[in-house]
């Protein structure tokens, strides 16, 4: 199951079962998206995530962070 697709999984599985069962996750693998930022599932992907996480829409750019690399 991909993790955009989990969210709410555990409250309909546990509204559907009366609480009586709950999911067990083991991660597996990461898988690269195809494409880059100029498509735009990709594109829209990254800016639900972001969203979601409270971060501001502008992707930051490499110099914000090179000093610590």
């Amino acid at each position: 199951l991909p993790v955009m697709e989990s969210f709410g999984f555990t409250a309909d599985l546990r509204a559907g079962t009366g609480g009586q069962a709950f999911p067990q996750m083991i991660f597996d693998h990461w898988q690269m998206m195809q494409g880059g930022l100029n498509d735009n599932k990709v594109k829209e992907t990254v800016m639900k995530i972001r969203k979601r996480k409270g971060l501001g829409e502008e992707i930051p750019t490499l110099d914000r962070y090179y000093d610590k690399l």
